[in-house]
C-alpha cells in the first residue's frame, strides 16, 4: 500500500462528499479525514476547516484539479 499524505483540506461535508464521488470513479486511492470530534462538538472543525483527503502524492495534481473543477 502507497503512503498517503495530506492533498488538502476540506472546507465541509458537501465538498467531502462530492470529491468522494469523483474519487470512487475515477478509482483514485484516498482517505477522507473529519476533524469533528463530538466530545468537542466540532470546535476544531471552525479553525481548521471540516476535514482532509489523504491520498499517494502522485495523485495530488489530479486531485486539486477535481476539486478546482467542482468549485466552478
Amino acid at each position: 500500500m502507497a503512503d498517503y499524505e495530506k492533498i488538502t483540506t476540506l472546507q465541509d461535508e458537501i465538498q467531502a462528499t462530492a470529491l468522494e464521488g469523483e474519487l470512487k470513479a475515477r478509482k483514485i486511492p484516498y482517505l477522507i479525514r473529519s476533524y469533528h470530534d463530538s466530545v468537542y462538538n466540532g470546535i476544531y472543525q471552525q479553525s481548521k476547516g471540516w476535514g482532509i483527503v489523504e491520498a499517494p502524492i502522485e495523485y495530488k495534481d489530479e486531485i486539486l484539479e477535481i476539486l478546482d473543477d467542482l468549485e466552478k
